[in-house]
C-alpha cells in the first residue's frame, strides 16, 4: 500500500510537472506575445504620432490649395486683362501700318505739288527773263516793267529754291516713313506670333487652373481620409491596450497556476520521497542502492586524490566559472573539469552502463555545474547546433530545477524525485532521479545524481 502510494505520488508529481512544463511555455509564449503587443503599441503610438502630423499636413496641404486656386483665379483675371490689353496693343500697331501708309500717299502728294511748283517758278522766272529782255528794248517808256520783271525773277528764284528744299525733306520724310513702316511691319509679324502665344497662354492658364481645383479636390479627400484613419487609429490602439492588459493578467494567472503546481510537485516528491525512505521495498529501490553505491566509489575516488594531493581542496570547490569562447549554450571550465573528466567521468560511464533504464550519472555543484558528465553527453559541440548541443554536451554546462535545489539545500542520505528533463526546444522526457549528497572535508560540494527511465 505504501509502495503503491509512493508511486502514484511520483505519478502525480510527473504530470503536475508535465502540466506545469505546459503552463511554462504558454506563459512564455503569452510573455513573448506579450513583447510584441508591447512592440506593437509602440508603433501604434508612432503611427498615431504620425496621424496627428499627417492631419496637420493634409490640413495645411488643403489651406495650401485654397489660396493656391485663390491665387490662381486672381492671377488668371489679371493676366486675362494683361493679354487683352496686349491684344489691343497688337491690334493698334497692326493698324499704324494702314495710317502710315496713308502718310506716304500724302507725301507722295505733296511731292507731286511740290514738282509742279517747281515747273511753275522755273517757267515764272523764264518768263521774267524774257520780260527783262522786252523791258530794256523799250528803253525809257518800259523801265518800270523792267523793276517788275526783274522782282518776279527774283521771286521765281525764291519760289524755286524753296521748292527744292521742301522736295528735299519730302524725301527725307519719305524714307523715315517706309523706315518706320518696315519696323511697324515687323512689330505686327511679331504680334501676330504673340498673338498665337498668347492664345496658348490662355489655354494653359486654364489647365493650372482645372490642376488647381483638382488638387483642391484631392486635398479635401486626403483630410478626410486622414480623419477617418485616425478615428481607426484610435480605436485600434484602445483595443490593444486592452488586449495587452489581459495578456497580462492572463500571464499573472497561468504563472499563478504554475507556482501552484510547482508547490503541488513539490508536495508529490516530497510524498515518493518520504516513501523511498521506509522500510517498504519499491521498484526504485534497486537505484537507490544503485546511486548510493555509486555515490561512496566517486567520493572515494575525490578524497583519495585529495589525500594524495592530485587535486587541491581549492581546485575541488573552484566556482569561478571562465565562460569558453563560442559556444552555444555557453560551457564553462573551472579548475576541477580537468580531474573530472579524467577520473570521474570513467566511473560515470561505468555504473551508466550497468542498467538499460538508466540514462546517465553525473556531479552538479552548488550551483547546478556539471564538471562532467558520461562520453555519450559530453561531445564536443557543433557550431550552429544548439539543439545538438543542449543535448549531447551537456558537460560543462549549469542546468537547475526547483528539484535539485531543494536536493542541494536540504539534509539527508539522498532525495528521490520525479521530473521533467529539459531537452531543449520545449522538448522533455520524464526522469526519475535519485540525488546523493557529496561532502569532502566536511563542506557541502554538491550532488551525485543518477537519472533512469520511469
Amino acid at each position: 500500500m505504501l509502495a503503491d502510494l509512493g508511486e502514484r505520488c511520483g505519478d502525480m508529481s510527473l504530470q503536475c510537472s508535465d502540466t506545469a512544463g505546459f503552463l511554462s511555455r504558454l506563459n512564455q509564449r503569452i510573455q513573448q506575445d506579450a513583447t510584441q503587443l508591447h512592440e506593437l503599441q509602440a508603433n501604434m503610438e508612432q503611427l498615431s504620432g504620425n496621424q496627428v502630423e499627417s492631419n496637420f499636413a493634409s490640413a495645411e496641404l488643403k489651406q495650401t490649395a485654397s489660396r493656391a486656386q485663390s491665387i490662381i483665379v486672381e492671377g488668371n483675371n489679371v493676366a486675362a486683362l494683361s493679354l487683352d490689353e496686349f491684344a489691343t496693343l497688337i491690334a493698334h500697331v497692326t493698324g499704324l501700318e494702314e495710317k502710315l501708309r496713308n502718310f506716304l500717299d500724302i507725301i507722295g502728294t505733296v511731292g507731286t505739288i511740290s514738282d509742279e511748283l517747281g515747273a511753275i517758278a522755273q517757267q515764272t522766272r523764264m518768263l521774267g527773263i524774257n520780260a527783262a529782255i522786252e523791258a530794256a528794248r523799250g528803253g525809257e517808256a518800259t523801265k518800270g516793267f523792267a523793276v517788275v520783271a526783274d522782282e518776279i525773277r527774283r521771286l521765281a528764284t525764291q519760289a524755286g529754291e524753296s521748292t527744292s528744299f521742301v522736295s528735299e525733306k519730302l524725301t527725307q520724310l519719305d524714307h523715315s516713313a517706309r523706315g518706320l513702316i518696315g519696323g511697324v511691319e515687323a512689330s505686327i509679324d511679331m504680334g501676330h506670333k504673340t498673338g498665337g502665344q498668347i492664345d496658348r497662354i490662355r489655354s494653359v492658364m486654364a489647365e493650372i487652373s482645372v490642376l488647381i481645383t483638382q488638387f483642391q479636390q484631392r486635398s479635401e479627400a486626403i483630410s478626410r481620409c486622414n480623419q477617418e484613419g485616425e478615428q481607426d487609429v484610435a480605436v485600434l490602439k484602445k483595443g490593444l491596450e486592452e488586449f495587452c492588459e489581459a495578456a497580462q493578467e492572463s500571464a499573472r494567472e497561468v504563472d499563478t497556476a504554475r507556482l501552484r503546481l510547482d508547490e503541488l510537485e513539490s508536495c508529490s516528491n516530497n510524498m515518493l520521497n518520504l516513501t523511498a525512505h521506509s522500510e517498504v521495498p519499491t521498484r526504485n529501490s534497486p537505484y537507490i542502492a544503485q546511486a548510493l553505491a555509486d555515490a561512496e566509489e566517486v567520493s572515494a575516488a575525490i578524497r583519495k586524490a585529495l589525500t594524495a594531493s592530485h587535486i587541491s581542496e581549492a581546485d575541488l570547490f573552484d566556482t569561478q566559472y571562465h565562460a569558453i569562447p563560442g559556444t552555444d549554450p555557453v560551457q564553462y571550465n573551472t579548475h576541477f573539469v580537468q580531474f573530472a573528466d579524467t577520473y570521474i567521468r570513467p566511473l560515470l560511464d561505468l555504473h551508466t552502463a550497468k542498467d538499460d533504464a538508466i540514462v546517465g550519472c553525473c556531479l552538479v555543484d552548488m550551483n547546478g555545474f556539471l564538471p562532467t558528465h558520461i562520453s555519450a553527453r559530453s561531445a564536443p559541440q557543433r557550431p550552429g547546433q544548439r539543439q545538438w548541443n543542449l543535448e549531447d554536451a551537456r558537460n560543462r554546462q549549469i542546468f537547475m530545477d526547483s528539484q535539485t535545489r531543494h536536493a542541494l539545500d536540504n539534509e539527508g542520505d539522498f532525495f528521490l524525485y520525479t521530473y521533467r528533463q529539459d531537452l531543449g526546444e520545449g522538448r522533455y522526457r520524464a526522469l526519475r532521479s535519485v540525488l546523493v549528497p557529496l561532502n569532502f572535508n566536511g563542506r557541502r560540494w554538491g550532488l551525485f545524481e543518477l537519472g533512469y527511465l520511469i
